[in-house]
């Protein structure tokens, strides 16, 4: 007869370490986690379904108005950003987030349409944040992701702060990889910051760290597994903790509805996301 011990050490086994079919059948158990997963994207990459949200952009005619430009970061390397100065000196700054694909034109016409939409009052500047790597496959788009450092990311941001000069005011928006870097670049840049908008981007829900916002936070999110009613109202209640206002509204869309090359773009959905979101702005720069 199998003494207790013995018995206690074999389930005591059996739950510390997994048989391997039970670890195959968990969707998260291989997935690679390059940051913090409480609130970075790359912890969805190799789950199954998330791909999906994603499909390759479809490639569509850009005429760019802005330029390229070149910034200095304190680690020794430039940073990049797709520039649009406003028709007159302003001190007013609008920071836009790529999605994981990288700074594509789509991207960059989105910082058109916003530009245009701000009547040129305002700076407007699409940042580099995968340093040149563009891509339209959604594998490389997910290695991307999961390579890039959080230290790097945070230089650029603090790069493009610098460009803008000590007495800018800047807001930031973007989309999925970049809805999570409309928030972060939100807590980086500190007093300078007067507004964020989030489009279906993994949010930050430490307190302590809302907490040191100086601004409110618009969220408009997709009806989604990955970024989860669930998720929103922990991030929901971690602003009200830090004494923060949060705005935000769950659509009836997938992941990436508001991204006009994406395949499953919703036209209605995105143009009430965006009215949201330039109304929003527009309140922030005072236009």
């Amino acid at each position: 007869m199998m003494k207790p011990v013995y018995l206690l050490i074999l389930l005591l086994g059996s739950f510390l370490f997994p048989k391997e079919n039970e670890i195959k059948n968990d969707p998260f158990a291989t997935i690679t986690i390059c940051h913090a997963p409480n609130d970075d994207m790359a912890q969805f990459v190799n789950a199954p379904g998330f791909a999906s949200f994603h499909p390759s952009p479809i490639a569509f005619e850009f005429a760019a108005k802005g330029e390229m430009v070149n910034f200095p970061t304190s680690d020794g390397s430039d940073g990049k950003g797709y520039l649009l100065k406003s028709t007159s000196p302003s001190d007013k700054w609008l920071f836009v987030f790529q999605e994981w694909w990288g700074l594509n034109d789509h991207i960059k016409q989105q910082a058109e349409v916003f530009y245009n939409d701000l009547n040129g009052k305002v700076n407007v500047i699409a940042l580099d944040m995968y340093d040149g790597q563009v891509t339209s496959n959604r594998q490389e788009a997910g290695q991307i992701m999961q390579s890039v450092k959080e230290p790097r990311l945070e230089e650029i941001v603090k790069g493009a702060m610098k460009l803008a000069g000590p007495t800018a005011k800047i807001a930031n928006v973007g989309w999925c990889f970049g809805g999570s870097w409309s928030l972060k670049s939100a807590l980086l840049v500190g007093h300078q910051n007067i507004g964020s908008v989030m489009y279906y981007g993994m949010p930050v829900r430490d307190a302590e760290k809302l907490k040191t916002l100086n601004s409110d936070v618009l969220g408009l999110f997709a009806t989604e597994e990955y970024i989860s009613k669930t998720i929103i109202e922990e991030f929901a209640a971690s602003m009200t903790s830090a004494g923060k206002k949060l705005t935000y509204k769950i659509f009836p869309a997938v992941h990436g509805f508001s991204n006009p090359s994406n395949p499953k773009y919703d036209p209605e959905v995105s143009k009430e996301a965006y009215e949201m979101a330039i109304t929003y702005l527009k309140g922030k720069f005072a236009i």
